[in-house]
């Protein structure tokens, strides 16, 4: 698929992210999966999902485009850090591989550049997850086939938030030409509308979806206040 094709594909829809973290009773193969076939089910237009045998797993189990990463480690670089890790996400079958695209060192000391170069070619996209305007523009230029606001408010030295950060998907929609995707604590179907509305090629969904214990721990929380 090329990234013209995706990008048809995915132009003003819903990306489902398909993860749980370590340790959460979710974290396991076949449960992924089903979460999957429910995004399916439910109209979502691709599957984000975290680690070789996972994406591989439900690239087998469904007919979308596929966004797979590789998380190791939970500081520093840990979305896809190395080319290693991409290419065990394109071997498992995922069409794009998301990566984190900051500036930060990585543990084998290579770049996003050497990143996007040998996905390229082993034939598959790259999403760069970024957490600033100028990140999303060096990613872009180095050759990104898609920038995700994923990592905004979740890297040292840039501004926490309790939503997604709107104002970024406006400033990245303006000064690139490749396309923006939303992603990051979007909570409501209005702040997926409104992403698009401010210039989203497509949104990234995931906690709100599918994390039964994050949601449960929210609920939890309100009726705790005083």
């Amino acid at each position: 698929m090329t990234a013209q094709d995706l990008a048809d594909t995915l132009r003003g829809r819903l990306i489902v992210s398909c993860q749980a973290p370590p340790g959460d009773p979710m974290r396991e193969t076949a449960t992924l999966v089903r979460l999957a076939l429910s995004a399916v089910a439910g109209g979502g237009s691709a599957i984000r999902a975290n680690g070789p045998e996972v994406v591989a797993a439900i690239v087998k189990a469904v007919d979308l485009p596929v966004i797979g990463l590789w998380k190791d480690g939970d500081t520093g670089v840990y979305i896809t850090p190395t080319v290693r890790h991409a290419l065990a996400v394109v071997e498992a079958g995922a069409a794009v591989v998301a990566a984190d695209a900051t500036d930060r060192p990585r543990p084998d000391g290579s770049d996003f550049a050497e990143l996007v170069t040998a996905v390229h070619a082993a034939g598959a996209l790259v999403m760069a997850d970024v957490s600033t305007l100028d990140e999303g523009i060096a990613a872009a230029a180095l050759g990104a086939d898609f920038v995700s606001t994923t990592l905004s408010g979740y890297v040292p030295g840039t501004p926490k938030r309790t939503g997604p950060d709107l104002d970024l998907v406006t400033s990245l929609s303006a000064a690139i030409s490749v396309p923006v995707v939303a992603e990051g604590r979007i909570n409501t179907p209005g702040e997926a509308a409104e992403a698009i509305a401010r210039g989203a090629h497509s949104v990234v969904v995931g906690t709100a979806i599918t994390a039964p214990t994050a949601l449960t721990a929210r609920f939890v929380a309100g009726l705790a206040r005083p």
